[in-house]
């Protein structure tokens, strides 16, 4: 794997060479060292969907890996010292420099063409029966215990098997490797209801090794127990098609049950269908998955999504398992019982072998404690019970979203990525190459992290009303599969302890350090001059650090000198992320200004950023708590994504300057509004995110309205308000493209403007208003809002209103046509919701968050009179959140662990 995230980093290095850099028998050089990554790439894609021998594969993912990362090297160290003036011969990148690594990487080439030439019959060729392989047994031997918590999803699937439609239907149940779906079906199975209610009952097991004659003769065999048939030994002289066909035959006329267990793929779904006759009968089939793709594939209609245990039923779970089926337990146990359940995350296999491993140890408190203390050690210590269930996932993806899921070990335990930010990392990286039919580099990331999401590798925690991932995460122990993964193909070096001096140095190229306590004298230790990517989260389990940094008491970093030395090493780094410290930098490290190849920067600048920051020319994404950023910013024509942590200014080009503007950048945030003047804004032509802040300094609100017009590909737009600005909204020329709104704390607040301005953008799919107040001494503006039939938010999907005081909401189900979503926080004086929304038809859901007890009461009345007419689409969930000071410190601090951005 190692091997072909290096492969696609080297065709992104030189897709992205700059031409005045070359001369033409340097290009020509670089052209066949492409050509060769190329091949390189096609032979990788295709041992890992071969039975090529494992020792094979590996060896020739060495020599690849080793070849490639030397070539890449060459090439941008080259770079490098041209441009740093170090290597300066006339500017330009010489022929001679190249040909050593040439010359590998055709001795390479040579040595992998040898050994594809000797096993081309299992590399390059693929039969469908070598798509995925078979281990088919007629029962379930894994999974056999009891788990807690599947008696509604027990009664969903015999529901679902034993329903009114005679026609034949496929059941599926889809989930993570360990989360009980042979177990459920097994269940299922077994009921005496199903038995009897059934003529013939098959089981085949798929996995990821299929042979089509193989599960074929297993169905015959488990046929033939129920029913006289054919002398067994017979089969063996029949082909494939006339097995096929008898096991069509002994199923026609019956009503069966037939198992298909653990299946991976829909091209091994496709060979199977044919076998399955539709007698008219109420047959069933019931299919297993890790795969969504493949059960929805099977049926697009009613798919069984497995959840997690909740922590009362893993309870129950691990108890069944020590303890026995009485549960007998010491009380001083159930308290650390449930916190080694809880760190667990639901899955029922990690809970069995927790729970193997309790039942061998004495039951003390100190000795349970020492569990919950070393969890992942117990885990990653059962690798074959464990680990190695879990790793067919991954070992049956691409070789493309290989390097993609393993870097999700770059984040500390119970950590959540933005889904923007997790993609960015993935271009930097390299791990993302290809533009696949038209698609930009950010779209084909959202196709990987779909498919590993489908996958069940990869968690979505926070989804947008229209399904968009918004964030996510990945459970615990895959996490812990990812790092051995990753360590064991050189991948990545992920440090959990504070790292002891190393014999040598790590040949990874990618590291994270998720330390409790590191210096970067530390990190200098054990790292490679040839790094890619480095993680830094120093002090993760400090649980002062959020109030240390609220009461503004922060330690200066002022030994520049440390760093200088610690980053002027990496010369080849490309992402540099220092992430949740608690130290601030004196000055700017001007080092960091000579890393040419950096393309993604996230660093606690709380000072001013120089103008040689200008010399990141590959930079992408910039993250940064800087005041003020330099106008050089605008000479970095590749940057993308500027976020901003504190309100900072974002100034012009200087006058006169050649510089016209950033075409690509596409996110701006944590910019003043006075930073927004018209020349900046028409310097930003592809923005698509634009998040500003307003003063608190009542003397310098600015007067002048920010017209965005000219920013015709905006979507996404977030105001930060003044509580002195007056008609807030009339300050803003609003795009027709605008798709989200959100303007927090904005007082002298006027509701119609929402309805006279707002309204008005055809497009608007969602609109918060948080903390937006009309001020108590304005008496021209009104706490009420009132609608009348000719005002309608045609496209408006979701509605958040919080901490607003609301008092009277006139308005129909006329008005918001598309409404999905109302979410009304902290509204205490709203006195009721509109009678009418239960009319709106695409409304789904009306949440409501410490309101007022008459705004609760019409909620239940809209939902009550919704049921009574047989609609049980809508649904209305009411929240209350005593616990304010938890929220606010919540909301000041988000928790390190929860949120990366």
């Amino acid at each position: 794997m190692a091997a072909y995230s290096v492969v696609i980093s080297l065709l992104q290095t030189l897709n992205q060479r700059n031409p005045e850099l070359f001369h033409s028998l340097t290009a020509e050089a670089l052209d066949s060292v492409r050509s060769t990554a190329e091949y390189f790439q096609n032979v990788l894609e295709n041992s890992s969907k071969s039975r090529f021998d494992t020792e094979k594969i590996k060896s020739l993912e060495e020599k690849i890996r080793l070849a490639v990362s030397y070539a890449e090297d060459v090439v941008e160290m080259k770079i490098s010292q041209i441009v740093k003036g170090s290597s300066w011969t006339f500017g330009i990148l010489q022929h001679q420099d190249l040909l050593p690594l040439v010359e590998n990487m055709d001795t390479t080439k040579k040595q992998v063409m040898e050994i594809v030439s000797h096993h081309a019959d299992q590399v390059l060729e693929l039969s469908r029966d070598s798509l995925i392989a078979t281990s088919s047994t007629s029962y379930p031997m894994l999974e056999d215990d009891i788990v807690q918590g599947l008696d509604d999803d027990l009664e969903i699937i015999i529901n679902r098997l034993k329903g009114q439609p005679r026609d034949l239907v496929v059941v599926t149940i889809s989930g993570m490797g360990g989360i009980g779906k042979t177990t459920l079906a097994k269940k299922a199975y077994d009921q005496l209801t199903i038995r009897y209610h059934f003529d013939i009952l098959a089981w085949v097991t798929i996995s990821q090794e299929f042979r089509g004659r193989n599960v074929l003769l297993e169905a015959l065999h488990c046929i033939s127990k129920q029913k006289v048939s054919v002398n067994a030994k017979d089969y063996n002289e029949m082909d494939d098609s006339e097995l096929a066909d008898l096991v069509q035959k002994k199923l026609k006329g019956r009503r069966y049950l037939f198992v298909v267990d653990d299946i991976w793929s829909t091209d091994v779904w496709d060979s199977l269908r044919q076998i399955f006759p539709d007698c008219n009968n109420r047959s069933r089939v019931l299919l297993t998955t890790r795969e969504t793709e493949v059960a929805m594939y099977a049926n697009t209609c009613s798919p069984h999504k497995m959840r997690l245990l909740s922590l009362e039923n893993g309870w129950r779970l691990l108890c069944d398992k020590v303890f026995g089926p009485k549960r007998d337990h010491p009380p001083e146990l159930e308290e650390i019982g449930k916190v080694i359940v809880e760190k667990c995350q639901g899955l029922p296999l990690t809970i069995s072998v927790i729970a193997g491993h309790l039942s061998k140890i004495a039951r003390t408190l100190e000795g349970w404690k020492d569990v919950a203390r070393n969890l992942s050690e117990i885990i990653a210590s059962h690798p074959d019970e464990c680990l190695g269930v879990l790793g067919l996932s991954y070992h049956h993806l691409p070789n493309r979203l290989k390097p993609c899921f393993l870097s999700m070990g770059d984040f500390p335990e119970d950590f959540q990525v933005e889904t923007q930010r997790l993609i960015q990392l993935w271009i930097a990286q390299g791990f993302i190459r290809n533009f696949e039919n038209g698609k930009t580099l950010e779209e084909v990331g959202i196709d990987y992290l779909e498919d590993l999401i489908s996958r069940n590798l990869i968690q979505a925690r926070k989804r947008r009303f229209n399904g968009e991932i918004k964030a996510c995460g990945i459970h615990d122990i895959l996490r812990e599969f990812c790092l051995l993964e990753a360590e064991m193909t050189k991948h990545m070096h992920v440090e959990r302890t504070r790292p002891t001096l190393p014999t040598q140095r790590h040949t990874a190229r990618h590291f994270s350090f998720q330390t409790r306590s590191s210096s970067f004298a530390d990190f200098s230790e054990i790292l490679p001059t040839d790094a890619r990517s480095i993680f830094l989260f120093p002090h993760l389990d400090q649980p002062l650090e959020p109030y240390i940094k609220l009461l503004g008491i922060l330690p200066i970093y002022r030994h520049n000198h440390v760093i200088h030395e610690f980053f002027s090493r990496f010369d080849l780094l490309r992402v540099l992320v220092i992430f949740n410290t608690d130290v601030w930098f004196e000055s700017f490290p001007l080092v960091i200004t000579t890393l040419f190849h950096l393309r993604y920067l996230q660093f606690p600048f709380h000072v001013k950023i120089p103008g040689s920051i200008s010399k990141l020319q590959n930079l992408q994404t910039l993250i940064c708590s800087g005041h003020t950023l330099p106008r050089e910013i605008w000479m970095m024509k590749n940057l993308r994504y500027i976020r901003l942590e504190v309100p900072s200014h974002f100034p012009g080009p200087r006058i006169g300057s050649l510089v016209t503007g950033m075409p690509h950048l596409e996110e701006l945030s944590g910019v003043c509004y006075y930073s927004c003047t018209k020349k900046v804004l028409s310097g930003l032509p592809n923005l698509r995110s634009l998040t500003i802040h307003l003063p608190y300094n009542q003397k310098i609100i600015p007067h002048h309205q920010l017209d965005m017009f000219g920013l015709t590909k905006l979507e996404a737009f977030k105001l930060h308000g003044a509580p002195y600005l007056r008609d807030p909204i009339k300050r803003f020329g609003f795009p027709t493209s605008l798709r989200r709104l959100s303007l927090s704390r904005c007082c002298y607040f006027d509701w119609a403007d929402i309805t006279s301005t707002v309204m008005m953008l055809p497009n608007l799919e969602v609109l918060k208003l948080i903390h937006c107040e009309t001020s108590s001494n304005e008496c021209r503006l009104s706490d009420e809002w009132r609608m009348s039939d000719k005002d309608k938010f045609k496209s408006l999907k979701l509605l958040l209103l919080s901490g607003t005081n609301l008092k009277h909401w006139e308005a129909s189900s006329v008005n918001f046509p598309n409404l999905k979503r109302l979410v009304l926080k902290k509204c205490c004086n709203l006195q009721e919701i509109p009678a009418d929304f239960g009319e709106i038809c695409t409304l789904e859901s009306i949440e409501l968050h410490d309101c007022s007890p008459t705004a609760e009461d019409s909620a239940k009345n809209i939902e009550q009179e919704q049921e009574d007419m047989g609609n049980n689409i809508l649904k209305v969930c009411i929240i209350h959140n005593n616990n304010w000071a938890v929220e606010i410190i919540d909301l000041l601090m988000p928790s390190s662990k929860c949120r990366m951005f």
